[in-house]
C-alpha cells in the first residue's frame, strides 16, 4: 500500500463521520439531542454517504483507465456515449409517465447504457481500434444527447419536464438503501473489469505495436473496457442523474503522487473519486440556497469547467 493511498483511506474516515452529521439539521453528538436523529442517520445520510463513495469511487476509477487507454488526459468516462445513453433511457422513463415507478427508471436507464455497450461492440469491436473505438463513443454521445433534447423539447406536460429536467442535474438527495443495493454490485463488477486491464493499460503506454508484442489483445482489453465503464457509469446514472468531471478531475489530483502507470493511478483514483464525491454532497448539503439544496451535477460542473480549461490551457502552452 502506497502513502497516497493510506493518505485517501484516512481522509476518507475522517470525512465519512463528518458527513453524517452535516445537513439542514446539525447532529451535534455531545450537543442536545435531535430529535428522530436515528432515522436521519440511518435511512437517510447514511445510504446517501455510501452511494457517493461507490460512485465516486467508480467514476474516479473509470477515468483513470479511460485515460489510459486513450493516452489522452482530457479522456472522460462521458465519451464513450454510454452516460448520454442511460440518460436518454431515464428520460424516455419519464416521458412515458414511469419516472415514479421505484424500478423502472433505473432499469430503463441501464438498458440505455447496455445498448451504447452492445452499440460500441459492435462497430468498434472487431478491429480493437483505439481511434475507431472513440469516434463511435462521439457519435453515440452526440446521438443519445439529440434524442434527449427530442424528448424535452416533446414531453407530454410541464410535470413531466421539470422531472426530466431536474433529475438530468444530478444528485444524491431523496435517495436510499433501494439505489445503494442497485448500483453496488455493479460498480463492483465494473471495477473488477478495470482491475483485470489494468496490466494491458500499463503495456498500451509503450504503443499498441509494442502492447500487442507484449501479449495484449486489444479486442480483449476493448470488451474489459466496454463493461467496465459500462457498468460503473450505466449504474450511477441510473441512480443519481448525470454527474461529471470526477472521472476527468480526479486522475489529474493523484496521478502526481504515483509512477504514472495506469494500474498505479486505478486504486488512488477509486478513493479520490470516492472522496470528492463525498465531500461534494455534503458542501451540497449544507449551503444555503433559498430553493432548496444544491444540485450535486452543477456543483461538479461549476469546479470541473474550470478545471477542464485550465488543462486545456496547460496542452497549449506544452504543445507551443
Amino acid at each position: 500500500m502506497t502513502n497516497l493511498t493510506r493518505a485517501l483511506i484516512l481522509a476518507l474516515i475522517a470525512v465519512i463521520p463528518l458527513s453524517l452529521l452535516a445537513g439542514q439539521v446539525w447532529i451535534d453528538p455531545f450537543g442536545p439531542p435531535v430529535p428522530n436523529a436515528t432515522a436521519i442517520l440511518m435511512e437517510l445520510r447514511l445510504p446517501r454517504a455510501v452511494l457517493a463513495l461507490v460512485l465516486g469511487a467508480g467514476l474516479g476509477a473509470a477515468g483513470a483507465a479511460m485515460q489510459g487507454y486513450l493516452r489522452n488526459p482530457l479522456a472522460d468516462p462521458g465519451l464513450f456515449g454510454i452516460a448520454p445513453a442511460a440518460a436518454l433511457g431515464a428520460v424516455l422513463s419519464f416521458y412515458a409517465g414511469f419516472g415514479a415507478q421505484p424500478l423502472l427508471l433505473p432499469l430503463l436507464a441501464l438498458i440505455g447504457a447496455g445498448g451504447a455497450m452492445g452499440l460500441l461492440a459492435l462497430i468498434a469491436g472487431r478491429s480493437g481500434g483505439i481511434a475507431l473505438f472513440t469516434l463511435a463513443g462521439m457519435m453515440i454521445a452526440s446521438l443519445a444527447g439529440a434524442l434527449t433534447s427530442l424528448a424535452i423539447s416533446l414531453s407530454p406536460n410541464p410535470f413531466a419536464l421539470s422531472e426530466i429536467v431536474t433529475w438530468l442535474m444530478g444528485a444524491l438527495a431523496d435517495r436510499g438503501w433501494h439505489e445503494v443495493r442497485l448500483a453496488l454490485p455493479l460498480t463492483a463488477l465494473g471495477l473488477v473489469a478495470l482491475w483485470r486491464a489494468a496490466p494491458s493499460l500499463d503495456a498500451l503506454t509503450l504503443g499498441e505495436d509494442a502492447a500487442r508484442s507484449l501479449g495484449v489483445e486489444p479486442t480483449y482489453l476493448l470488451w474489459l473496457m466496454i463493461i467496465g465503464v459500462g457498468l460503473i457509469v450505466g449504474s450511477g446514472v441510473a441512480v443519481a442523474g448525470m454527474i461529471g468531471f470526477v472521472g476527468l478531475m480526479v486522475p489529474h489530483f493523484v496521478r502526481p503522487f504515483t509512477d504514472q502507470r495506469p494500474s498505479a493511478t486505478l486504486v488512488p483514483s477509486a478513493l479520490g473519486g470516492a472522496l470528492l464525491l463525498l465531500i461534494a454532497d455534503c458542501l451540497c448539503r449544507i449551503l444555503p440556497l433559498a430553493g432548496g439544496e444544491l444540485r450535486l451535477g452543477i456543483a461538479l460542473s461549476l469546479a470541473g469547467a474550470p478545471f477542464f480549461l485550465r488543462l486545456l490551457l496547460k496542452l497549449r502552452r506544452e504543445l507551443a
